[in-house]
């Protein structure tokens, strides 16, 4: 599935490598600035205070058609496969090491009610959930998630935060960050909040390929927009990436340009920022 010359042309001015982009409101992530700046993370309440049954019971029913219809397809197989071989189901141990479980941190899901491919991502949790005993607590967050839209979320057994991380959550414990078609500055705020070698050993980022962002930022020189995904373009040689097969054009806008990243570093000498 090609995209457009205009489509590639956007992609390299923003960065923006996973197409089409969710048709939503997506707000400015501010930068973690400073270690006082990274303990301000701002209360978060849905927009709509009022609850709808009907709405929910509808949104449940729609989200336990498209978890089977995942959980029957090539894809998920595909995926599943690919999580059980022997490099990557490695990386995941290697991780968990002598704790039992990792906990689930989704961002950035998006609406469940109003799009498709937030209802397939959040479709793909919840079954890795189900399929692994070492999956543990999950917890989501997405600031135009809707009173509706929680409410399903922990009818489906999520957790959704009621402070608003701006993606700053530290892997103090196994941790794999479930961020499919987010933002580039939402990872790079990810990896600024663990720029620790115990942390980011400590975790898995399953989101936009990492090896496409160093592609791009060796092509643009802008460097204002190259300093904001610095820590990408950093880690990126530290990082082992798996990519994740599409399958079919089905669960392309979802889950294209799709991988999973584990990081593996020695030295805090390695985290020292070059000019890029």
């Amino acid at each position: 599935m090609a995209a457009s010359a205009k489509t590639l042309s956007n992609q390299m001015e923003d960065w923006t490598v996973v197409l089409p982009r969710r048709n939503k409101h997506r707000k400015n992530i501010p930068k973690l600035k400073s270690s006082e700046e990274q303990q301000q993370a701002k209360q978060w309440f849905p927009t709509d205070v009022e609850n709808d049954p009907k709405r929910e019971s509808d949104l449940i029913q729609k989200m336990l058609i498209y978890i089977k219809k995942l959980e029957d397809s090539q894809f998920y197989q595909t995926l599943l496969t690919q999580i059980e071989t022997p490099n990557v189901l490695e990386n995941f141990l290697k991780i968990l090491g002598t704790e039992s479980s990792m906990q689930m941190v989704i961002y950035g899901i998006g609406s469940i009610e109003s799009y498709e491919p937030p209802r397939l991502q959040l479709s793909l949790a919840i079954l890795i959930k189900r399929k692994f005993s070492w999956i543990g607590r999950v917890e989501v967050f997405d600031p135009i998630i809707s009173l509706a839209e929680s409410r399903v979320l922990e009818a489906l057994g999520c957790s959704v935060l009621s402070v608003n991380e701006f993606g700053r959550r530290q892997a103090i414990r196994p941790t794999l960050f479930f961020m499919p078609h987010c933002e580039a500055e939402l990872y790079d705020n990810l990896l600024h909040a663990n720029w620790r070698v115990d942390m980011l050993n400590r975790m898995v980022l399953f989101g936009n390929s990492f090896s496409v962002y160093q592609h791009y930022g060796s092509i643009i020189s802008n460097s204002t927009t190259t300093s904001s995904r610095q820590h990408i373009l950093h880690v990126r040689r530290f990082a082992e990436e798996f990519e994740i097969a599409t399958v079919s054009d089905d669960y392309f806008r979802a889950f294209n340009g799709s991988s999973w990243h584990f990081f593996s570093l020695d030295s805090e000498s390695q985290l020292q920022l070059v000019k890029l």
